[in-house]
């Protein structure tokens, strides 16, 4: 049966995957006139905005845009800027980093459309809260007879959701970094396990709010001192940054290997990118459904936000220290973990490396556990409502001892199966309302202070 999941996850996951969120995402990039790039000082521009304090116009949500954003950099900024670079290098060599950055670009274009719809068409509870995600955009914009497709992503979203990579590494990593053979010694990780579901429950417990206040400060200041830690090997490497960003671009259209070696590379850049940064796969619309803003255009651009921090800036960081630290000529494809990898390459450069570099991945998990909960949590709503919601969460909570205590490859196999069921309604969605969204941006002028006048969220 593992075999089997593993098996169907991995052929769902690689080429169909690569597709549906790569091709789909380039069509939504060029169909938009790249507004994605044309836009971008616009959106850093609505990132430093101070909000008003006249909350005329304002919507009914819970959390500001910056602090959605943050949360779902919260949730996309994880393990895999840290390990999926590492496994990119060894896999792809430096050139599979160009090809992240595009891929981080035409993220943006599938964030974009997703922050823009999850306004526009977002539903309004009986308490009066907001409620975002491609469920709810699915079920208001498009025909009745795509309900199925809503609810399919729904069911997707719950198991999709669960942090089984997170729970399980975060406790490897911390049992090995404290000398523990995470092998041979159960109930240390049932024990760290523990520590690791109570501390998420103290956050999670406290709703939106909580999780979005927690990962605005939590966000900067993890990748706050993940810059001071690259910066310092950098500075320290001075004599070799020229050769490894030049390797990166060298690389990227390096035809030596011939035209298959150089796909490959392309694939697996692209790849690694798109699984950092979620674009396209829905959960961002759910956390970005939940803003006070009454824009939809201007939420879409403080979303698209999201790949350039993930897959652009955190990822560079990344490869930019381990070009610089370790001698990726040596190593097999297969032979390493990312993780380790990563953790020699900070040891060897930094004092105390791996226990700082431990530190980071661990917020860097954390957090990302925090903003998944509550895309699992509004999923559960939209099928079981308020209270099948909360009974998910704790459940949530408890999986996460479980995950940290067992190898898990057919829960994981499932999960990245569900990955894939979550991205082909959003994506399906995306194209279908694409020129939707492009009538909302040519009708906005928040470029000069004005908002587009926009109508009231549907009632459930």
């Amino acid at each position: 049966m593992t075999e089997t999941l593993t098996a169907v996850a991995d052929t769902l996951c690689g080429l169909p995957l690569f597709i549906l969120l790569i091709g789909g995402g380039l069509i939504l990039f060029l169909g938009s006139g790249a507004l994605p790039l044309c836009r971008l000082p616009d959106a850093l521009r609505l990132l430093r905005e101070k909000p008003s304090s006249d909350n005329s116009g304002v919507a009914a949500g819970q959390i500001s845009s910056v602090k959605a954003l943050a949360a779902v950099v919260a949730a996309t900024v994880g393990m895999g800027n840290i390990a999926g670079v590492a496994i990119a290098l060894v896999t792809g060599g430096p050139g599979a980093i160009f090809w992240m950055w595009v891929s981080a670009i035409v993220g943006m274009a599938s964030k974009y459309h997703e922050g823009v719809l999850a306004i526009a068409y977002r539903s309004t509870s009986a308490d009066g809260s907001t409620r975002g995600g491609p469920m709810y955009i699915i079920r208001n914009a498009l025909s009745p007879r795509w309900w199925w497709m809503a609810s399919c992503f729904a069911v997707a979203g719950m198991i999709g959701t669960l942090c089984i990579m997170n729970a399980n590494q975060l406790t490897e990593a911390v049992l090995a970094t404290t000398g523990i053979d995470p092998d041979t010694n159960l109930a240390a990780r049932v024990v760290t396990g523990m520590a690791i579901a109570s501390v998420v429950a103290l956050v999670v417990l406290g709703g939106i709010r909580r999780i979005a206040s927690v990962a605005s400060v939590m966000v900067p200041a993890m990748v706050g001192l993940y810059f001071v830690m690259v910066t310092y090997i950098i500075v320290t490497h001075i004599g070799a940054l020229p050769s490894a960003i030049a390797s990166i671009f060298s690389e990227a259209f390096s035809l030596r290997a011939g035209w298959g070696a150089l796909i490959g590379v392309a694939l697996i850049g692209a790849r690694r990118a798109m699984l950092v940064n979620d674009a396209g796969v829905g959960t961002a619309s759910i956390m970005h459904g939940e803003s006070r803003n009454p824009s939809p255009v201007r939420e879409g651009l403080v979303a698209m936000l999201g790949p350039a921090i993930d897959s652009g800036f955190v990822c560079t960081l990344t490869a930019l220290a381990l070009l610089l630290t370790v001698d990726f000529g040596t190593l097999e494809p297969g032979s390493v973990k990312g993780l380790a990898l990563a953790m020699e390459g900070f040891d060897s450069a930094i004092p105390f490396g791996r226990w700082m570099l431990m530190a980071v991945v661990g917020c860097f998990a954390l957090s990302s556990m925090f903003s998944y909960s509550f895309y699992g949590n509004r999923c559960a709503a939209y099928l079981f409502g308020p209270k099948g919601a909360k009974l998910y969460t704790y459940f949530f909570i408890l999986s996460l001892i479980l995950f940290a205590s067992v190898p898990l490859t057919a829960a994981v196999a499932m999960c990245d199966m569900f990955y894939f069921f979550m991205a082909l309604p959003t994506m399906t969605m995306l194209l279908l309302l694409r020129k939707r969204v492009m009538q909302l941006s040519r009708e906005d002028n928040s470029a000069h202070g004005q908002v587009a006048p926009v109508s009231e969220p549907r009632a459930d």
